[in-house]
């Protein structure tokens, strides 16, 4: 499997936001992420690529697709928008060191954020 693509002060951050105990959501994005790097090579197939670093891979998808996927995992709705939510934060974050946190911003008007995590091999 991948690396940890989100970062532990943005699962802080997200948890304080997100009606989710901080201890319970660190297993919640790990459900997803297993679920995620299963499918890596259907991401880059499908849909924008707009981020790759060491640690992460970013793609955008439509909206609705955390919806979907969290159906599979089963998750609550509170349990879905926080891991939307760490996704989301982490690209912003990446998007703020490398100056491009509007390009990013925008996009995620109208599309989420999918980040799945590499072992430094892309």
């Amino acid at each position: 499997m991948g690396g940890e693509p989100i970062e532990g002060q943005v699962l802080l951050l997200t948890a304080a936001k997100a009606s989710v105990p901080p201890n319970r959501l660190p297993a919640l994005v790990d459900r997803a992420q297993a679920v995620l790097d299963s499918r890596r090579e259907r991401y880059r197939r499908e849909y924008e690529r707009v981020y790759e670093g060491e640690t992460f891979e970013a793609f955008l998808v439509k909206w609705g697709h955390w919806d979907e996927l969290g159906e599979e995992l089963s998750l609550t709705a509170r349990e879905r928008s926080a891991v939307r939510r760490a996704h989301e934060e982490q690209l912003l974050r990446v998007g703020r060191r490398s100056d491009r946190e509007p390009e990013f911003e925008t996009a995620l008007e109208i599309r989420e954020p999918v980040v799945i995590g590499t072992d430094g091999a892309a």
